[in-house]
């Protein structure tokens, strides 16, 4: 199998030789511009160096935006959610991701970062990607965080690698989200918890976006995970 080109990307060090990366995937249509702004917000003084990656999805039609290709981690073929809160999200680009996402967390490794001090982050379809890639990694990541976003092919949980129950996660939602329904998130998160996950939950009153408040949690959490090394 041949190894996925690895994507275009931002990238922000918060000081000299970082020893840990956070990479952080963006949601429908947006890139890895997205969320690079929040950077000074959510860091801390105290936290060692980190290198934060915000890779831009490749350009594909979206069927639900009438076919407009647009940077997607995935077709979205109908905006609806079944009982089990998963969207019918399209599973081949799902895993074609997931193979860039692991290509980018690997030259991590070739540039003095191991997966275990790499946390892995998502927004909406960006969080989607972060917890489907999560089930399959066989080197545990650090974290996982994602956020306004759910667990696609929730049916494949059962076969998870098992290991990857080891990786801690954040996840948060806006009570008022139109996009993708809180609901949906919780659902998500409840399976996780089932898999042996140990899930960090949050809900904001916000609709399909991120918050202050959102963002001190954050940063709280991503502090002990720096912390516990």
């Amino acid at each position: 199998m041949s190894t996925p080109d690895l994507l275009q990307t931002i990238e922000h060090e918060t000081g000299p030789d970082p020893s840990w990366a956070v990479v952080w995937l963006h949601g429908l249509g947006a890139d890895g511009n997205d969320f690079a702004p929040m950077v000074p917000e959510l860091v801390r003084r105290d936290w060692p160096a980190v290198r934060f990656v915000f890779p831009h999805a490749p350009q594909r039609a979206v069927t639900i935006n009438g076919g407009m290709r647009m940077r997607a981690w995935y077709d979205i073929r109908d905006a609806g959610f079944t009982a089990a809160g998963s969207a019918r999200a399209d599973e081949h680009g799902v895993l074609e991701s997931i193979g860039q996402v692991d290509a980018l967390i690997a030259h991590q490794a070739t540039r003095g970062i191991p997966a275990s001090r790499v946390i892995l982050a998502g927004f909406s379809q960006g969080g989607a990607i972060t917890l489907a890639c999560a089930l399959r990694r066989q080197q545990p990541l650090a974290g996982l965080i994602a956020l306004s976003t759910y667990l696609p092919m929730s049916d494949r949980l059962g076969s998870a690698e098992p290991t990857a129950s080891m990786q801690p996660v954040f996840m948060a939602h806006g009570l008022m989200d139109p996009v993708i329904p809180h609901a949906a998130g919780m659902h998500s998160a409840a399976l996780l918890r089932q898999a042996g996950f140990t899930v960090d939950w949050h809900s904001y009153p916000i609709p399909h976006a991120v918050s202050p408040d959102e963002i001190r949690d954050l940063g709280d959490w991503l502090s002990r995970r720096l912390a516990a090394g």
